[in-house]
């Protein structure tokens, strides 16, 4: 099962944190001060320098920075007035923190359908609003894949809903010009290895409403001690909300932020390279009449960590056989449709914990046949084209061996029926 040439690498394989954040994690833990606030005074500004900074590069008026993408999720719906039992709209395409981020804000997830191309279905979403009466919409740019944000404002505003952007995948991504993560009234952003960013794990809310972000601080854990965030609402913000804001005790600690400083300048260029190589990928396997990889035109500028694709017209047992056949050459893939999640990769029908549904059965179809695969940014012009080889490859092998089994006349059970 492992003819042909093999992939030499690890794809989980991050690129190095950059030697100035290692410096300055080094002077901090040598201090042992790594908790964001002082009692007597900012200890270090890591936290706050990094909030101010991010918000300027996504073109936020405010950044809280937490401890999980999932968590500042959780923070948007709160700060929004989420309330428990809530309906809350999330597409089916996304991964398990996203409905989690839901439940967590004790609300209830109402899934819209995907089309073809993996983003939300504007049709779906309206009638989905409207027979729920959700107020909120939570709508993940899973994997950098950016729906038509006209067609989903357009029913944003028909319906009277509040959006939030999960942005965990679409760092440096935009549509027609406007920056990914400035549609909603709130974005969440992450910071887990394997992102755009890579801290181990960390997120960021971004958004604009100084009442808001004033609630995600309090939220977040400041205690009393907001008034060392660098960039934050004015004092009488966090006055007028008094002593009614719980401390849900998540901050970015300041070895994490240590980390992301450094990264941030260097995020044009990775993610220039990251398209560059899923673009190559993604043409690699288009040269398979058995493998659709889906269109992402319009007005969007993707930024990819990885490459998604449609292994077509597969049963769930060849499905199988071409995941076993490309990872025996080296290049794992996630696939959507399993039977059971496993590892990250998770899809609405095992989320039990979000009830019932209904049958989802365009969502369910086009999930069945999706495929994932994580890529490096450090991955080299040949070694995009073998990973296009391999699952060339091992999907035609696939295919031919289903042709050689229903065609062999010695087989002794075609030959009994």
């Amino acid at each position: 099962m492992s003819d042909g040439a093999r992939l030499q690498r690890d794809l989980t394989e991050p690129e190095p944190i950059p030697e100035a954040g290692i410096a300055r994690a080094t002077e901090l833990m040598r201090s042992g001060r790594l908790f964001r606030y002082g009692e007597m005074g900012a200890d270090q500004l890591d936290v706050s320098l990094l909030e101010q900074e991010f918000a300027a590069f996504v073109g936020r008026r405010f950044c809280i920075a937490v401890n999980s993408g999932g968590g500042a999720l959780f923070l948007a719906l709160k700060v929004l007035g989420v309330r428990p039992g809530d309906p809350v709209l999330v597409n089916g395409f996304t991964l398990a923190p996203v409905p989690g981020a839901i439940l967590h804000a004790s609300a209830r997830p109402v899934i819209v359908e995907i089309g073809r191309d993996y983003v939300i279905d504007p049709d779906d979403l309206r009638r989905k609003a409207r027979a729920s009466g959700a107020k909120v919409l939570l709508l993940s740019h899973m994997r950098g894949h950016i729906a038509d944000m006209d067609a989903v404002m357009a029913v944003v505003a028909e319906c009277g809903l509040k959006l939030v952007e999960d942005c965990a995948h679409s760092l440096c991504a935009s549509w027609k010009g406007r920056t990914i993560g400035t549609f909603g009234a709130a974005a969440g952003f992450s910071a887990q290895t394997y992102k755009h960013l890579n801290a181990g794990e960390g997120g960021f809310l971004v958004l604009d409403d100084e009442t808001m972000a004033a609630r995600a601080i309090l939220h977040s854990g400041s205690y009393m001690l907001h008034g060392q965030h660098v960039s934050a609402p004015g004092a009488g913000v966090f006055e007028r909300l008094g002593e009614e804001v719980p401390n849900f005790s998540m901050r970015m600690t300041a070895l994490a932020a240590a980390l992301l400083r450094p990264q941030l300048a260097e995020l044009p260029r990775r993610a220039k390279r990251w398209n560059d190589i899923h673009d190559r990928i993604a043409a690699g396997l288009r040269r398979s009449q058995h493998i659709r990889v889906p269109e992402r035109g319009g007005g969007q500028v993707f930024s990819a960590t990885s490459v998604q694709f449609s292994a077509s017209g597969l049963s769930p047992d060849e499905m199988k056989t071409f995941l076993e056949l490309a990872k025996a050459r080296g290049v794992p893939i996630k696939w959507f449709g399993a039977a059971k999640q496993a590892g990250f990769t998770s899809a609405p029908r095992h989320w039990h914990y979000a009830g019932d549904q209904g049958p989802l059965a365009q969502s369910h179809a086009i999930l069945a046949d999706l495929c994932d695969i994580r890529t490096p940014v450090t991955l080299t012009d040949a070694e995009c084209d073998l990973i296009a080889e391999i699952v060339r490859d091992s999907i035609e092998r696939t295919v031919i061996g289903r042709s050689e089994t229903k065609a062999d006349p010695q087989d002794p059970l075609q030959q009994a029926s």
